[in-house]
């Protein structure tokens, strides 16, 4: 199952759209599931993601003025998925932190946002997955921020992980799409 992992889009207030390479990348056939970590901060962006997937679940962003959760745990296959915008993790994007809220939500994954800045790590045996922002919108902890999104083909006991980046070419004109595979099992 295929499934894509997004968030911090924040269109229109920081981000004007998500990227043209990005939306053809993603595709409804192929996308069977979405996992938002909120910040969409519009009605068009639900849609969007809606597009790609009937079965989106979004969590709420301190953007986001849906009536969204705070958590939420998602079953795929053997995988118990929790998700949470991250605004509620303090420090911010702390492994220590983020490891209370996995144990609270009792998952194997623990997807969250807020930073703006993707990232992967296995901690005690359990995945943390950042997103980053699928826009590259500006955080409050930086403005230099690389548009970023993940896919997860998700199996009984193995996900493989795709991350989707676009950096500044050498030449600094154009953004070059870079993809990075990573594979966890449990």
């Amino acid at each position: 199952m295929l499934v894509l992992a997004v968030g911090d889009a924040l269109v229109p207030g920081r981000a004007g759209d998500i990227p043209a390479k990005f939306r053809r990348l993603l595709v409804p056939e192929k996308i069977e599931g979405v996992l938002c970590t909120g910040n969409l901060s519009s009605k068009e962006m639900q849609e969007y993601f809606r597009s790609l997937s009937s079965d989106l679940h979004i969590v709420k962003g301190d953007f986001d003025e849906g009536n969204y959760p705070e958590t939420k745990v998602v079953n795929i296959h053997n995988w118990k998925i929790g998700l949470c915008h991250g605004h509620q993790v303090v420090p911010w994007g702390d492994q220590e932190a983020l490891a209370m809220l996995q144990r609270q939500l009792d998952v194997d994954v623990l997807i969250t946002g807020h930073t703006h800045k993707y990232s992967i790590n296995v901690h005690e045996e359990k995945l943390y997955i950042n997103p980053g922002s699928i826009t590259g919108a500006y955080s409050g902890m930086t403005s230099n921020v690389t548009p970023s999104f993940v896919l997860l083909d998700i199996q009984d006991s193995k996900l493989t992980i795709y991350v989707y980046e676009l950096q500044a070419s050498s030449g600094g004109e154009e953004m070059e799409l870079k993809v990075q595979e990573l594979k966890h099992s449990k």
